[in-house]
């Protein structure tokens, strides 16, 4: 087994439970993660990558119109799929995880939010990620893309980065933009009492301790989190097609 190998994440935790709010009315009957751009839904192209990558499990949480995410899985082969259920009750991204630990196991594991829409030839983003994630330094690993280069961002940009990888958060424009991508460890989310509850603190906390790195990933990076950002996708596929 190559050291990639060992080091890659076997699993990793697909959010497909939104509501979907910035893109109804169409969400009203589709459930975002399966709004179609490139004649493929978004969802698929998450799981496309994380399989290309070699990653073996994926655990893909459900809420807003989950019966259809559900059914269109079944016909999935890559990566095994384990569905973690919320249609009785949205639990938010950091909840979500905390209820699919049991299924994600005491390894570090991918995050993935299925508007993380890129354009790469092979899956070498979700690789290279794994080989800069180092668990002795970092809580969590963050995949980016630049702010002003990447497709359906209408804020500020999240991050920017130091010559070691941190990441920081100073105040105006920043640089980078957090994809959605990310390699976490489950022990941040032992013994907390709380079952519905937000992910993106864990981050800002983590930026206080210089425990949160991210890296630039190669290729453009859309937000597909609007009906706007739907065409806009669709733009940027077609100029670029073969």
């Amino acid at each position: 087994m190559t050291p990639e190998a060992v080091s890659l994440p076997q699993a990793a935790m697909v959010f497909a439970a939104g509501l979907g709010t910035r893109m109804r009315p169409l969400t009203e009957t589709t459930p975002k993660p399966l709004v179609q751009v490139g004649g493929r839904p978004l969802l698929d192209h998450v799981l496309d990558q994380l399989s290309g990558a070699g990653v073996a499990k994926a655990i893909v949480n459900v809420h807003h119109l989950g019966d259809q995410i559900i059914a269109h899985l079944a016909a999935r082969r890559s990566p095994d799929l384990v569905i973690s259920d919320e249609r009785a009750k949205l639990l938010d991204q950091g909840g979500g995880i905390k209820k699919a630990l049991p299924l994600l196991g005491s390894s570090p594991f991918y995050i993935c939010n299925t508007d993380a829409f890129w354009r790469e030839e092979g899956a070498e983003n979700i690789r290279a990620l794994a080989r800069f994630y180092d668990a002795e330094r970092m809580d969590a690993a963050l995949l980016l893309a630049e702010t002003q280069s990447s497709l359906g961002v209408d804020w500020d940009g999240d991050f920017e980065i130091d010559a070691s990888g941190r990441l920081h958060q100073p105040p105006g424009r920043r640089r980078f933009v957090y994809t959605g991508v990310g390699i976490l460890a489950p022990r941040l989310f032992e013994n907390i009492a709380e079952e519905v509850f937000k992910l993106s603190p864990f981050f800002f906390d983590a930026a206080k301790r210089e425990r949160l790195f991210g890296l630039p990933a190669r290729g453009l990076w859309m937000h597909v989190g609007s009906v706007a950002a739907i065409a806009e996708a669709e733009r940027a596929l077609s100029a670029n097609a073969p």
